[in-house]
């Protein structure tokens, strides 16, 4: 597993650091980190239905995603969560930290990145593989990072769940 912090640094992508106690949901978040800069971030690992396509989805922390109208939008017939054990062996991540940063652990990009056109061109909050902190990355921050990663981004209008 890389070492985010000299990954961010060797490909100059600059971030502003924030520790706090671990944090499992954006709850928790909300109740335990300090005031932060940016978009809090929901993120998503999931699979289709043959477990043969891998999606990390990013929409902002207040969203509650309908997995079957994203289903229609990226194009598969089942979408669902993916194990603990896929997360592991995808990203180098357990729950509770998933991340977008965890994309630097997918060298062979097998995993498709969704990202919720919302969020796309505001400074984005991200765990650096571990949720005991948030590091806030600037827009081209963000970019150089899915370029560096070679990770090609869909930017789409992730559907909510009606209320």
């Amino acid at each position: 597993m890389l070492d985010i912090y000299a990954f961010l640094k060797e490909n100059e992508i600059a971030y502003q650091r924030f520790d706090h106690p671990a944090v499992y949901t954006c709850e928790e978040s909300d109740r335990l980190c300090p005031k932060m800069p940016g978009a809090g971030t929901k993120n998503l690992f999931l699979r289709d239905n043959a477990g043969k396509r891998h999606f990390l989805v990013v929409v902002p922390k207040e969203k509650s995603v309908d997995l079957k109208k994203l289903k229609e939008v990226i194009g598969v017939s089942k979408l669902g969560f993916a194990s603990e054990e896929r997360l592991q062996k995808y990203l180098g991540l357990t729950p509770g930290a998933v991340t977008l940063l965890g994309l630097v652990n997918d060298p062979d990009c097998h995993v498709e990145v969704i990202i919720d056109e919302q969020i796309w061109d505001k400074p984005l909050q991200c765990h650096p593989l571990v949720n005991t902190a948030t590091l806030v990355i600037e827009p081209e921050g963000v970019k150089l990072f899915l370029d560096k990663t070679k990770h090609e981004p869909n930017i789409v209008n992730v559907l909510g769940k009606e209320s």
